[in-house]
């Protein structure tokens, strides 16, 4: 086989690029370990940042997105029996967030890249890459139990954080920044009307978020400790340390349902830096996760791609490569921002084990300031609803 951009992965990152691409007239081949119904069952993040909605509107896939998500207009952060509200629109200059499970995104970028009769390939696992450095890379597969090439002008690696493109890198082509923070999220998605706001809350058992899915689906969340096993949670013990953590003594406010789903997510950062080898560039989770609390993975996933498809689309068209010769440093900008927001969040809201009681004092009177500092809540509001797209 032979195409001008080889997309490794068919999560968000690897969708757009090839919706991106294919409007623009380059010929690109998605390759997908896994199969259709695998990769649409996976249940990730729902957070859609301004930017990223208004892509699949340009792209034509919001359709189904705007007669089904939810909108988020506020956030509200708890504390010590208090409450910290955050008009997101009012303090964003009228950006908004939209509730879509990545599910969802990823269904609908599938369903149009196939009626379009792009090439995509599932259950196709690429098992190694030779010729980064040429002009010529190829990508080595096996599909329906037959090993196959794939050859390529570029390479595009959106397979994840354990994928193969990362790892093809040497280890002196790349640098590595790595933080593991010491707790996980216990969560779960449950069947249940959600509160009204995203809700976050810093308590003196650790932290918890109350987010939403749909009008009558939760997504909920309680720290929890990285060596924990969800066997060692019944039902009953979530739903209480949820109503303890979120200041429902009553049990009034949030409701409880059958729960769907649950699972344990450990919270790190990690970069590798530059996004690109000789003729592959790397984009999303491939190079780059946050903790979850800024709700920030997919969004930059496709401001990465978002950068990635300008400068493909400007190489092949005009035969030009200053656009792709920046497209390391243009997102790094973007996505070493993102690391600090989410990293901000994550120290704001959450007890670690052994918090000092110094530390713990510091972490109230930040957020004593917030709940009084319009400054204060409007940096939070701008970065929760996505920062400017960097110039590229």
């Amino acid at each position: 086989m032979r195409t001008q951009v080889g997309i490794i992965g068919a999560g968000p990152a690897g969708l757009f690029l090839a919706l991106l691409l294919q409007r623009a007239g380059v010929d690109c081949v998605v390759l997908e370990a896994r199969s259709r119904e695998y990769v649409e069952g996976r249940v990730r993040a729902g957070v859609l940042e301004q930017g990223t909605v208004d892509l699949m509107a340009d792209l034509g896939v919001d359709a189904r997105l705007r007669r089904e998500c939810m909108i988020d207009a506020a956030l509200d952060i708890r504390f010590s029996g208090r409450l910290i509200h955050l008009d997101l629109e009012g303090l964003s200059g009228g950006k908004l967030v939209h509730i879509y499970g990545q599910q969802e995104v990823v269904k609908d970028l599938i369903a149009a890249r196939l009626a379009s009769g792009g090439a995509l390939l599932f259950e196709a696992e690429a098992s190694r890459l030779e010729g980064l450095t040429g002009d010529k890379p190829v990508i080595h597969f096996k599909h329906q139990g037959q090993d196959r090439t794939l050859t390529c002008d570029i390479i595009a690696g959106c397979d994840g954080f354990h994928g193969v493109c990362r790892p093809a890198v040497p280890e002196s082509g790349l640098k590595v920044y790595d933080r593991e923070f010491p707790f996980g999220w216990l969560g779960i998605l449950s069947e249940s009307p959600p509160l009204a706001d995203m809700t976050y809350a810093n308590h003196d058992r650790g932290f918890a978020l109350a987010s939403r899915r749909s009008p009558h689906v939760s997504r909920l969340y309680v720290q929890c400790s990285l060596d924990d096993d969800v066997a060692n949670w019944s039902d009953a013990q979530i739903w209480d340390e949820l109503h303890i953590r979120l200041d429902d003594p009553g049990k009034t406010e949030l409701k409880e349902g059958r729960i769907l789903q649950r699972g344990i997510t450990p919270c790190r950062s990690f970069v590798s830096a530059p996004m690109r080898y000789g003729r592959m560039f790397l984009a999303g989770d491939a190079c780059h996760i946050v903790p979850p609390t800024g709700a920030k993975g997919l969004n930059l996933a496709v401001a990465d791609v978002r950068v990635l498809s300008r400068a493909l689309i400007e190489f092949f068209k005009n035969g030009t490569a200053q656009r792709l010769e920046r497209y390391s440093d243009t997102c790094l900008k973007r996505v070493w921002k993102v690391v600090r927001y989410s990293t901000y969040m994550t120290t704001l809201l959450h007890r670690p084990p052994g918090q000092t009681p110094f530390d713990r004092e510091i972490q109230l009177a930040e957020l004593d300031y917030i709940i009084n500092s319009l400054a204060a809540q409007t940096t939070i509001a701008e970065n929760y609803v996505g920062l400017p797209l960097e110039d590229d």
